[in-house]
């Protein structure tokens, strides 16, 4: 999979660019704040449908297009993919409001889609520096990330998710009217939105579960490599209810359970079944703090290196190690899915991995049929995997080539 032209009007750096985009590596060197990383995010957008670093779709319009009468901006890419060429695009527009809020209208191939249609049409995998957050951050970035790699490549799961945070909201809204009330009222009502939240969440938990096992697999192989045999990697998956057994309430997650075995692979009807359970078994105490206290929204996934946590215990080049080999394995559990490479998103990781693994990343990904890297060191890259990439200098929202860029 790449993109063979990108189209951008007004999107954060860039207030008009049409870029014809080669395929293979493309390096991307400039100075901070330039347009290299608003590059890159203009893809995972598309792809995603979520901006890298803001909720608010305000801040990704270019500030000059606020002067305009109706201010928009607009992501147009033309995508080569097994399946032939198709054209996705998205424009963010303005809402009839007293706030300047935006909507997003899709079209692929000309015809108008949902956001959720989006997903899937571009696939990428993307490596920032910020990824160490799915180490050392909270548990919302760990299922940010299970949640958006699912997206991608399995729109029963995404379905599933979108309709469990609505449901979820609905729920929550009964559970906090009948604490105001004391406790009093119908509370069979929460009956209601119990069985579809819970034929939700059983898809939920039984991806996440199976995703995070999928990666276990292939992200111990190359944390093996890059560790020099030393270090034995685990990722545990913690739902938040227990699925398998007559337990109720959230799962508990200390030192005790680092060494227990990985949750079984549930059909989603089984977990759904418990969940439901679960959930009439916590009513009382919902009600009383008005609010869900189990399900998918409170899961969990930790790394573990030699039995020890290494959101509590591990060091910056432990994580560091660990985040790299989770990435290269979602790379690699991607295309296996797709039957094809999904596009590569470099943002300056170069700076952040020392030589070894430097060429390690880069070896691992450089059959990849696109990769775009930003870097504001150009001489952190071996010379021999720049040899035949092309080479854009990016200023001011305005993208220069180097060299001869190859023949897309």
């Amino acid at each position: 999979m790449r993109i063979t032209h990108l189209s951008l009007t007004n999107f954060r750096n860039y207030a008009r660019l049409e870029l014809a985009m080669p395929a293979g590596m493309i390096v991307l060197f400039g100075d901070n704040a330039q347009g290299k990383t608003s590059l890159l995010e203009s893809i995972y957008y598309l792809a995603t449908s979520r901006s890298l670093h803001t909720t608010s779709e305000r801040q990704l319009i270019n500030w000059l297009a606020e002067a305009e009468p109706i201010p928009f901006a607009r992501l147009v890419a033309e995508v080569y993919t097994q399946q032939g060429l198709k054209r996705v695009e998205m424009t963010l527009l303005p809402e009839h409001g007293p706030l300047l809020r935006f909507k997003k209208e899709i079209r692929i191939n000309g015809l108008p889609r949902r956001v959720m249609d989006l997903l899937g049409q571009v696939a990428v995998v993307m490596f920032l520096p910020q990824d160490l957050a799915l180490v050392e951050g909270s548990p919302i970035e760990r299922r940010r990330y299970l949640d958006i790699t699912l997206c991608q490549t399995d729109p029963l799961y995404c379905q599933a998710l979108s309709r469990y945070t609505k449901v979820l909201a609905q729920r929550n809204a009964l559970l906090r009217q009948l604490q105001e009330r004391g406790g009093r009222g119908d509370i069979s009502q929460i009956a209601f939105w119990d069985e579809e939240l819970a034929q939700n969440g059983g898809v939920i938990v039984a991806g996440r579960n199976r995703l995070v096992q999928e990666l276990e697999r292939g992200a111990q192989r190359i944390h093996r490599d890059l560790s020099g045999a030393n270090e034995h990697l685990r990722l545990r998956y913690q739902p938040g209810f227990d699925p398998s057994s007559e337990s109720s309430g959230q799962l508990s997650f200390d030192a005790a359970d680092l060494g227990a075995a990985a949750l079984p692979q549930l059909p989603p009807s089984q977990i759904a079944e418990r969940f439901q359970a679960e959930l009439r078994a916590c009513w009382q105490r919902d009600i009383a703090r008005g609010m869900t206290t189990i399900g998918p929204q409170r899961d969990e996934m930790r790394f573990i290196v030699n039995g020890h946590d290494l959101g509590l215990y591990g060091s910056r080049g432990q994580n560091r190690t660990a985040v790299l080999a989770l990435k290269l394995a979602e790379l690699a559990w991607m295309r296996d899915k797709m039957g094809e490479w999904p596009i590569l998103l470099l943002d300056e990781v170069a700076a952040e991995l020392d030589s070894h693994r430097r060429r390690y990343l880069l070896e691992r990904v450089r059959q990849a049929d696109q990769l775009l890297l930003t870097t504001t060191e150009p001489g952190l890259l071996p010379p021999e995997y720049l040899d035949g990439a092309a080479q854009w200098r990016v200023e001011g929202g305005h993208i220069t080539a180097l060299l001869q860029d190859r023949p897309a």
